[in-house]
């Protein structure tokens, strides 16, 4: 698509007749506004309440309106028409098609034109009844705010020649009414007195407006609390307000009724206290699979006055790690919260369905209940397989595979066990041998083990409490390559803890992550990262004279790996007499080939927080911020020279002949999301990273250091592809330890499930505080944030309900690393980088 075909398509849509299945006597919307008598501070309220709101616009184009006027809004009768217009016409579809035929071609005419129409957006057309409805919702969101005489009026202007009306609400509030006085008529004395004891946190005061919204607040909050302080049976429906407002001078008395439940009593029902109930015994039902009423229990134990059963022959889980689970305790008022904490606490063990939780009055004591829980085990193992075909620009053909076992409960301590494994058999012609057609191998597995609780050497209680949902994990990972890069194996051990404080906020800690990185063919450096052969062939080529012959192919290039070994070590012995431009590229080249094939050993530890106010998937309006923070091989640098560790040629230690890697890398990430209605969302995010090495390092795994560019970071370069800094992405894979990241994009629907998004990243990779030496890739001060690389594109997205299909369209707009021209060059579609994702990228 080029610039001309996207010009066509506006000019096109916007030479669309908006009108054109109007009547003459009909007006399309073109606005609708509200003018206030008085500053209104509700305004944008306001809008939604009018039932006259024109047709929506994409850029000022009302783009659902003229998908919806491309259908024939009579689809059925058109195409009898045209089949009719022609004597014969009918009669040789029929002996073409058959009558069949002909009546499946009808159908898919009228549905095609009713999907279009679905997908778009009819006129908004003048309609008298709604603009009178429009003032009586207007009159009443004043009245629900207490403006009781509010007046609303309306205007109407028409434009006869384009059928169209602009329509325009004034609105005269006129005098607030205010809450003048509260009194209550409570029929029971205990839930009286907790009325008076909790008056400060009422929603409704006294001198305020009188705003009915606070009203259900209000009859909420009562209910909740009572409802979590014994009163088992009180209900919503119990509490009313009774207003006086007649003559009054805008001023109103109010008293809070709340009367006595019912109760049925053979054939009458009577009025009678509320009664604030505790709970007398808590019985669990730990495995609960058809009726109860069929089976006989087996096994019976009490822990922490808690009773359980089983049908079994033994309780299946610990009591003594079920009854962390539970938070209804005896001898308690009954409390929703705690029984909701329960419901959730068990179900995301993974071992038990989601509970039954039921209460029945003590037959002994008419104030208290027996709680009984029924859990019901999940399967005991659950098997999951998966395959997929895949191609990339390593492998021509691959066959992937993956699969999990999980296991719970085996030692009754409510854990789960979970061992999955990945696999994928590839074609390469670069990496084939003896005419293999699977040449490139990588498989790996993972084993998980998880508890519900925290294990840790002292006692946590005191700030982990249980109804944190805290969970321990212990995991252990293995992968390998075979003829990918430089065929590396990767061992991992994690330790690890987590919890939730509160609803929206998450905490975890890897006590111990320790990752162990073999590469195993390390002469393919060369031929993998070819940008850096390029560079140091060239120095080669250039002096060649300086040295042997033997270095160098046929073609005159450094041989792999041997040719390239043996010039390394020239340059590193100063047998070659290099410029300084040329000494400083090879050195550059050599330091990056030695942190990128050297042996990592990470022994670290990190923490994670996690806020977010987002309520549900649903929630387009919310904020998150994450903070994290990882420290690597600081306790090994302490206790190096107590332990004996071995110093290596370079004056720093090693662990298992393996140099440990130190650093600190703290992360900082914030993510905004503003809902407008009707679709249309902004979302922003800002990140910043850094990783430095201390101590026992010079330089970052390239593990842990990070990247730029792709379809969730900055969508004008590939990943990998941009920066560091100002060097224009030489190599192939480019990395630094330093990382700030912006992204903004505006959301918007186009029709049906088509969603589309106009976006701007802006970001960069450096390096900073390492041994890199290149001025162009270094971050030395703010001076350098002018080398922040911009983005800018469009995207869409079609949702499919459980997942979102993506891909954008992302242009440079701003490239650093341009000599001349770093604005705008390369624009258009031919320079395009296109991203393909799932799901939102922030």
């Amino acid at each position: 698509m080029t610039k001309i075909s996207i010009l066509f398509i506006l000019i096109f849509f916007s030479a669309c007749n908006s009108i054109k299945h109007l009547e003459k006597d009909e007006f399309l919307i073109k606005s609708s506004i509200i003018e206030l008598d008085t500053t209104a501070e509700f305004k944008s309220q306001l809008n939604k309440y009018t039932l006259t709101k024109p047709n929506s616009k994409v850029f000022g184009i009302p783009l659902k309106l003229h998908i919806y006027n491309l259908a024939k809004q009579k689809p059925e009768e058109d195409f009898n028409r045209w089949l009719n217009n022609k004597p014969k016409r009918k009669k040789r579809l029929v002996k073409w098609l058959s009558q069949k035929q002909l009546d499946k071609l009808r159908e898919s005419y009228i549905n095609l034109n009713k999907g279009i129409q679905k997908s778009g957006e009819p006129p908004v057309k003048l309609e008298q009844d709604l603009v009178l409805e429009s003032e009586d919702k207007l009159k009443a969101w004043y009245w629900n705010h207490g403006f009781f005489e509010a007046k609303v009026s309306h205007d109407i202007k028409r434009d006869s020649i384009n059928q169209t009306a602009q329509i325009s609400y004034s609105i005269n509030p006129g005098q607030v009414t205010i809450i003048d006085s509260i009194s209550q008529r409570i029929a029971t004395p205990s839930i009286d007195s907790i009325i008076d004891k909790t008056k400060q946190t009422s929603f409704i005061k006294l001198n305020k407006p009188f705003i009915t919204e606070n009203f259900e607040k209000e009859r909420n909050r009562i209910t909740n609390y009572l409802r979590n302080h014994g009163y088992y049976n009180f209900e919503q429906d119990y509490i009313s307000y009774y207003a006086d407002t007649i003559n009054t001078d805008h001023k109103i008395n109010l008293e809070l009724v709340i009367d006595n439940r019912n109760k049925r009593l053979t054939d009458t029902t009577v009025k009678i206290d509320f009664t604030a109930y505790k709970i007398a015994e808590v019985n669990v039902i730990t495995d609960l699979k058809n009726d109860i009423n069929t089976k006989r229990v087996q096994d019976s134990t009490s822990f922490k006055n808690y009773n359980f059963y089983s049908f079994g022959k033994k309780v299946n889980v610990r009591p003594e790690v079920l009854s962390d689970l539970i938070f209804i305790e005896k001898n308690q008022l009954y409390s929703d919260n705690k029984n909701s904490k329960t419901y959730n606490r068990i179900y995301n063990t993974r071992i038990f369905k989601y509970p039954n939780i039921q209460y029945v009055v003590d037959p002994e004591d008419s104030t208290k209940l027996i709680s009984n829980i029924f859990l019901t085990p999940k399967k005991r193992f659950s098997l999951n397989l998966q395959t997929n075909a895949s191609q990339s620009n390593i492998q021509e053909f691959g066959i992937g595979f993956n699969g999990s076992l999980l296991a719970r409960n085996l030692f009754r301590n409510a854990e789960t066990l979970e061992l999955s494994g990945r696999g994928n058999f590839g074609s390469s012609k670069d990496a084939s041998q003896d005419d293999q057609f699977f040449d490139i191998f990588e498989y790996g597995f993972d084993l998980r083990l998880s508890f519900p609780r925290i294990i840790f050497p002292f006692n946590t209680d005191r700030f982990i409490k249980s109804d944190m949902s805290p969970f321990t994990s212990y995991s252990l990972g293995f992968s390998s390559q075979k003829n990918i890069g430089l065929d590396r194996r990767n061992f991992n051990l994690t330790y690890s803890i987590n919890w939730k404080p509160k609803k929206n906020i998450t905490n975890n800690i890897d006590l111990i992550n320790v990752q162990f990185v073999n590469h195993l063919n390390i002469q393919n450096y060369f031929n993998v990262f070819n940008n850096s052969f390029q560079q140091l062939n060239s120095i080669a080529q250039t002096n060649s004279a300086q040295v042997s012959n033997e270095l160098f192919s046929d073609s005159g290039d450094l041989l792999i790996p041997s040719g390239t070994k043996q010039f390394i070590s020239l340059i590193e012995s100063n047998q070659v007499a290099l410029t300084t431009e040329e000494l400083t590229d090879a050195n550059a080249i050599i330091e990056r080939q030695e942190r990128l094939t050297e042996n990592n050993l990470i022994v670290a530890s990190n923490y994670t927080y996690n806020f977010s106010s987002k309520k549900s998937i649903y929630d387009n309006d919310f904020s998150q911020f994450r903070a994290r923070i990882e420290l690597s091989g600081n306790l090994l640098s302490l206790l190096a020279q107590p332990l004996n560790l071995n110093e290596n040629q370079n004056g720093n230690y090693d662990l298992f002949n393996v140099q440990f890697s130190q650093y600190i890398k703290p992360e900082l990430s914030f993510i905004k999301h503003w809902d407008f209605d009707d679709g249309k969302i902004l979302a922003t995010r800002a990140f910043a990273g850094i990783a430095i090495p201390l101590g026992n390092s010079n330089s970052i795994p390239f593990a842990k250091s990070f990247f730029a560019g792709g379809p969730n970071d900055n969508r004008g370069w590939r990943p990998y592809d941009l920066g560091p800094g100002k060097t224009n992405g030489i190599n192939e894979f480019n990395e630094a330890n330093f990382k700030l990241a912006f992204n903004a994009e505006f959301r918007f629907n186009l029709f049906g499930s088509l969603n589309s998004a106009f976006f701007v990243d802006a970001g960069n990779i450096w390096n900073a505080l390492d041994n890199v030496n290149d001025p162009d890739a270094r971050f030395d001060g703010l001076e350098d944030l002018k080398d922040l690389s911009i983005a800018s594109g469009f995207g869409l997205r079609y949702d499919l309900s459980f997942f979102v299909l993506r891909v954008d369209l992302g242009f440079k707009t701003y490239n650093p690393g341009n000599v001349n021209q770093k604005w705008f060059k390369n624009y258009n579609f031919s320079n395009v980088i296109y991203n393909f994702g799932i799901n939102y990228p922030f």
